[in-house]
């Protein structure tokens, strides 16, 4: 069905001084029901956001998802997440997940992930924008979209598209007032500190993306002969992309991996060796704004068929280690859709030790969003061998990482330092490391506990908790003596 946004003026009668009062009203076209209607009154009510129904932050479900995130080894978890149904109008979904990174990361993406919804409401029913205005040529033209090609990410095709064009003006307007917002909040330090974003609002069988930095959204569809095929929705935003670094360094930035991690391509400020992040676009980051960081989205369009089952939003702890093509066998095969989100955390969490058993494990944070809006008490009955095959998968994987996990007492007997991210050795690599390495020690329960401890306060406030995406801070961003 076709999707637009309708803009009208409702009068109403004042029972006090019998004045007439004008309030402009908004609601979206192509909605099974289109009676909700909001004031940009009401929709600013809803920055209390603890009183909005259907809004899903914490280890959880709703009624078409479930998600999960798991802390990872490097200190305070970064990661946040949000579903949001009814989100608009009863048949339309916000999820996003968003990875934060430096001192105070995980700050900046709780901030991202309040604030970015409202924005991107208050986008879509502006009266006064530009986006209503090719609303209501998009109305006088009744642009059918279900009638379109399934995928439309294309600039040129948006550009012909004034439907497309409208959203894509929503998302880039509300990223980048989250940014300003974030330059300016007088709580949350952004200069070193920033944060990923991929978020997805579903509205009947449309699809609409906006993307920055690494973390990523794949669909599951079925394929030929009812296999399950994996199409990634959006590009991982980093520095290695052509386009990407080319824009780095016209606004001189520089790009380039260290010796110890060739793979990883990091952005560097012009005068210094930092601070090493390793993604092109994200919120916050103010320290390399000027040279070429950008929060502009990746915008991107799908209409869903029949054949799609499940959309999967996650955090790179989890695409470091898995595929595309075994993330959607594991949510495919899982005994129940409520527990596909901890199945697939579970699943990282042993790549992890398996794949870089010299390593941290990163934090883990997973929407999975099943399309046929049902759960396990609605949905279908799930093949047997499906159920066992994705058991096998995950058993498979805690077996071939037992013996790592009993002996990995090395990381705890560390001193914490500020180190250049060592953290992409593979298992391969370390061969030697493990021939080498000294027996493992024994450590009581009790100095464990000390141990784990004090590393998480080290790595919470000095800010080094995702050595992956940042490497060290500026020697300029150390707080000044106060006079």
């Amino acid at each position: 069905m076709g999707s637009c946004i309708s803009v009208g003026s409702i009068n109403s009668d004042d029972s006090d001084g019998g004045r007439t009062s004008s309030t402009r009203q908004f609601r979206l076209c192509g909605f099974r029901r289109t009676n909700r209607l909001f004031s940009n009154e009401q929709v600013i009510s809803f920055q209390h956001l603890t009183r909005v129904p259907n809004r899903v932050l914490t280890n959880g479900q709703s009624r078409t998802s479930c998600i999960f995130t798991q802390q990872g080894r490097k200190g305070i978890n970064q990661d946040a997440m949000l579903v949001w149904e009814d989100y608009v109008a009863e048949d339309s979904i916000f999820c996003g997940v968003f990875d934060g990174h430096g001192p105070h990361g995980h700050l900046v993406a709780r901030k991202v992930r309040d604030a970015l919804p409202l924005k991107l409401l208050l986008s879509l029913r502006s009266g006064n924008s530009r986006v209503n205005k090719e609303v209501t040529n998009c109305l006088k033209k009744k642009v059918d979209m279900e009638s379109r090609e399934s995928v439309a990410s294309a600039k040129d095709s948006i550009s012909d598209d004034p439907l497309l064009q409208m959203w894509r003006n929503v998302f880039l307007k509300s990223f980048k007032a989250m940014d300003k917002e974030l330059r300016s909040h007088p709580a949350v330090d952004c200069f070193c500190s920033g944060s990923t974003a991929v978020t997805l609002i579903k509205q009947g069988s449309n699809l609409f993306i906006g993307n920055i930095g690494d973390s990523r959204a794949v669909l599951g569809s079925r394929g030929n002969g009812d296999s399950m095929v994996a199409v990634q929705l959006t590009v991982d935003l980093k520095p290695d992309l052509p386009r990407e670094a080319e824009r780095i360094k016209k606004c001189k930035g520089r790009v380039f991996a260290l010796q110890d991690e060739p793979e990883v391509q990091r952005v560097w400020l012009p005068f210094d060796d930092a601070p090493g992040l390793a993604m092109a676009r994200a919120f916050g980051d103010f320290c390399l704004k000027d040279y070429g960081v950008i929060s502009i989205p990746e915008f991107s369009h799908r209409v869903l068929t029949e054949k799609d089952q499940f959309v999967v939003l996650a955090s790179d702890g989890v695409w470091d280690v898995l595929s595309n093509e075994q993330v959607v066998e594991i949510v495919s095969m899982v005994p129940s859709r409520s527990s596909a989100a901890r199945v697939l955390v579970d699943a990282a969490v042993q790549e992890w030790k398996l794949k870089y058993p010299t390593s941290k494990i990163d934090d883990c944070a997973v929407i999975c969003m099943y399309l046929d809006g049902k759960m396990d008490s609605e949905s279908d009955t799930e093949e047997p061998l499906n159920v066992f095959a994705a058991t096998d998968h995950i058993y498979q994987c805690q077996s071939q990482a037992k013996e790592l996990e009993d002996g990995n007492c090395d990381e705890l007997n560390l001193e914490p330092y500020l180190q250049r991210n060592f953290t992409v050795r593979s298992a391969s690599d370390s061969s030697d490391h493990h021939q080498n390495r000294r027996a493992p020690l024994v450590v009581s329960a009790e100095e464990d506990a000390v141990l784990r401890n004090e590393d998480q306060q080290w790595s919470g406030l000095e800010g080094v908790t995702r050595v992956n995406s940042l490497v060290q801070l500026p020697r300029f961003s150390e707080e000044r003596p106060k006079a």
